[in-house]
């Protein structure tokens, strides 16, 4: 068991969307030592992937589902009455959503109504998270962060969907959870673009660079000078944790949407990234850029989070390369023994990663006090 979050997800019941996919299958391991009872509803894991190398199966109940279809999104949560939703279910990639734009438009906007829709209508959700992304700003490529308040936009399909996905969330938080009689939390979660070990997406840069150093092949690079706000993946799942919880104890004060980013000072290039993971790696494979893919993606994003600073009182915990050391040492892990079971590795990165965030004073890692519950949230 880990001790964060002021122990408020021990006994729990938690339903997470997308359980099976990147982000979503940390999540759920997350709070599965945090003694939450999860429920996962997704589509079916894709292998190579962190939910099968975690064998996930075993410490979760999971479904088998499309938020598409709504009357199996409102059924499973019916049946599973969550006190909290975690909503991660996407098509999360820019390229794709070219493609696939009805799809992605389906799944990214429509998909997260169908979840509003049935946290409403189920008596026992008290809090919902809607995770969107970074690219909910119609960017103009600005120096500065974009901030909560800034406008809403999206040039690609999947940028744009996800920007959707926000005004159904504000509409159905002013239009229901606020004016009803149900005392329900709504808030929305952006990150940047998350990394860490166990993502195998195609055409994703992480990933990409990991499948060339595997096989020792030449590391190809769409837009190298594209600068973004990496972050760890745990850096974000601890901020969307602590956000619920906020959500639990003070519904009102915290609907709102919030950015989890690392410092504006840390966005790097695509190429600076790649680099810095091929010294980490100990290969020194060629890096070079393919022109013959057309990526219709923006140059630069960076965000701002002073607001989640000051009023969740959240920040990263990685400094500086701590990042990508960590992420490279699991790719690290799972080359050498790809067969194995990874749960109790990610279960000690999230560990690690807990007792760095209690050195480095992080309010939701603070051991549990009265104290320190009188202190939660405060501003």
């Amino acid at each position: 068991m880990i001790d964060s979050f002021r122990g408020i997800y021990s006994g729990l019941k938690v339903l997470i969307t997308g359980h099976t996919g990147f982000k979503g299958s940390r999540l759920a391991i997350w709070l599965t030592e945090l003694g939450a009872e999860v429920t996962g509803f997704s589509l079916p894991a894709a292998d190579p992937g962190l939910y099968m190398s975690t064998r996930l199966e075993k410490k979760m109940h999971s479904i088998e589902g499309d938020i598409r279809n709504k009357q199996s999104v409102y059924e499973t949560v019916a049946l599973i009455k969550p006190d909290i939703i975690f909503h991660l279910a996407a098509q999360p990639l820019v390229l794709d959503s070219y493609i696939n734009p009805v799809d992605t438009f389906e799944i990214n906007a429509q998909g997260s109504v169908h979840i509003l829709e049935a946290g409403m209508r189920t008596p026992s959700v008290k809090a919902m998270v809607m995770i969107t992304t970074d690219k909910v700003y119609e960017n103009y490529e600005s120096l500065q962060g974009y901030k909560e308040e800034d406008r809403l936009g999206g040039k690609d399909p999947y940028s744009a969907s996800k920007a959707m996905a926000e005004i159904a969330i504000a509409s159905y938080r002013k239009s229901f959870a606020e004016t009803g009689e149900k005392s329900i939390g709504i808030a929305s979660a952006r990150a940047g673009n998350v990394i860490g070990g166990g993502d195998f997406a195609e055409n994703r840069l992480v990933p990409d660079i990991m499948r060339a150093l595997f096989h020792n092949r030449s590391i190809y690079l769409r837009n190298p000078q594209s600068v973004r706000p990496w972050i760890h993946a745990l850096e974000p799942l601890s901020g969307y944790l602590w956000l619920g919880y906020c959500l639990l104890t003070d519904p009102k004060k915290y609907s709102q949407a919030w950015n989890f980013s690392p410092p504006e000072t840390e966005a790097i290039s695509c190429r600076q990234l790649a680099k810095k993971i091929v010294e980490l790696w100990g290969n020194d494979p060629v890096i070079e850029e393919n022109t013959s893919i057309s990526t219709k993606e923006m140059n630069l994003l960076r965000l701002n989070g002073e607001k989640t600073a000051e009023l969740l009182q959240w920040k990263p915990i990685y400094h500086g390369e701590e990042s990508l050391q960590y992420t490279v040492e699991w790719y690290k892990e799972y080359i050498s023994r790809p067969e194995s079971d990874l749960y109790e590795f990610c279960v000690s990165e999230i560990k690690q990663y807990t007792f760095l965030a209690k050195q480095r004073n992080a309010e939701w890692a603070k051991a549990y006090s009265e104290h320190s519950q009188r202190m939660m949230c405060s501003v």
